[in-house]
């Protein structure tokens, strides 16, 4: 890892290696980097996992085992940005593989429990667009969904 920019620090709970290898294994740009392990005297077993370095779509990120203390909340989340339905498909499947959980309006939680938005990148320019009209369509119709339909977000924009 290079020390110009930020690095996003991820805590788990004896789980880093297997999310920094997730991770890694689904978005493009990416590669694990430096792994640390506790020594002698630590909170964890010795020889244990304490970091992993990772890149995951070009994004610094170090994964902790920092233990049960923290957990994941929504206060927190990624964006992946969406230039088709098949990309929504894939990453909303992937990110829920092995146990995840769906929600609202692109949103889901990975088995981990960290949050991603799995979003067009269509869909900003819908609810930014100068007719009200259109944007209460658009924000109508994306409010209703789990993972985003933009044929379906299309044709509510369009008002179809």
């Amino acid at each position: 890892m290079t020390t110009d920019g930020f690095t996003t620090c991820l805590w788990f709970d004896g789980q880093a290696e297997e999310a920094a290898h997730l991770y890694v294994s689904i978005f493009k740009n990416s590669s694990i980097g430096r792994v640390s392990h506790y020594g002698e005297g630590a909170p964890q077993p010795a020889g244990s996992v304490l970091t992993v370095e990772f890149t995951a779509f070009g994004q610094k990120f170090v994964a902790l085992n920092g233990g049960p203390m923290f957990k994941f909340t929504e206060a927190v989340s990624f964006q992946i940005p969406c230039e088709n339905q098949e990309d929504i498909d894939y990453y909303w499947a992937k990110l829920l593989e092995g146990g995840g959980e769906p929600g609202p309006c692109g949103w889901l939680k990975d088995k981990f429990g960290l949050s991603w938005q799995v979003v067009p990148t269509r869909l900003i320019e819908m609810i930014t667009d100068p007719d009200p009209a259109k944007v209460a369509r658009a924000t109508e119709s994306f409010m209703a969904m789990g993972k985003f339909d933009l044929a379906a977000l299309e044709k509510a924009f369009a008002g179809e």
